[in-house]
């Protein structure tokens, strides 16, 4: 599998999808691809507006996106993706309307095929094993917790250490604490924003800026550098 897995969009004060622009163009290689973009995270802004935002920063790359939206058969335009492109918003609409619409086993089988795939934030959870560690308000009902289960660990994007003064509520790390105190076989992966994840069959690697915290019952949490080998995290638990 070929998988690029993106924290956050945005970093304040840049651009739209400008600081992972670079890692997306070598992902995608130099040949032009128009690849399927699956915008189903989008809640307060439509569709269009989304594939909008995302085919203006692709076509800067010297590619392009098309929603499936357009699609008169879902199903079908994910068999003949190229490329599948997920993006972000809320995780718990996308997972709804993957099973609306039947594609969560059809994507999981042509990525696991060979077919690139990358996603942000929602579109990043969606490729662990369940959509448990996201963010996201419960808005709608998912129908189910399980997503595409392309890595066999959870990811925690947009995660954040600061315990803001006068917060009483509780922290990211308080709450992967939780997960993994009922999932004792599960690694969680706290993804700071400006990192991401880079798997290219059994390798794993990290990248960006900042390093990204690991979780598992009975370990002490530690922190994974670009440096590090993630590959181990492939290997199936649980």
């Amino acid at each position: 599998m070929k998988l690029l897995l993106i924290s956050n969009s945005t970093n304040p004060g840049e651009e739209y999808l400008s600081w992972p622009q670079e890692a997306i163009k070598s992902f995608l290689g130099e040949t032009s691809v128009t690849a399927l973009f699956i915008p189903y995270a989008a809640v307060t802004f439509g569709f269009d507006e989304y594939e909008a935002k995302v085919e203006r920063r692709f076509s800067g790359l010297g590619h392009h996106v098309s929603s499936i939206h357009h699609a008169s058969n879902p199903i079908q335009a994910v068999e003949e993706a190229r490329t599948i492109v997920v993006g972000g918003g809320n995780t718990w609409q996308l997972v709804q309307m993957l099973h609306d619409y039947g594609l969560m086993e059809p994507v999981r089988k042509k990525v696991e095929a060979g077919t690139p795939y990358i996603g942000w934030s929602a579109g990043s959870n969606v490729a662990c094993p369940t959509l448990r560690t996201t963010n996201d308000m419960p808005i709608v009902d998912p129908h189910g917790f399980n997503t595409l289960n392309l890595i066999p660990f959870q990811i925690n994007p947009h995660y954040l250490d600061v315990h803001p003064e006068g917060f009483g509520g509780e922290t990211r790390e308080m709450r992967i604490n939780e997960f993994i105190e009922v999932n004792p076989d599960i690694y969680v992966l706290g993804l700071r924003e400006s990192t991401l994840l880079k798997r290219d069959g059994q390798l794993l690697k990290l990248a960006g800026n900042k390093t990204a915290r690991l979780f598992r019952k009975g370990e002490t949490p530690r922190e994974l550098t670009p440096d590090d080998d993630l590959s181990f995290l492939l290997m199936e638990r649980g």
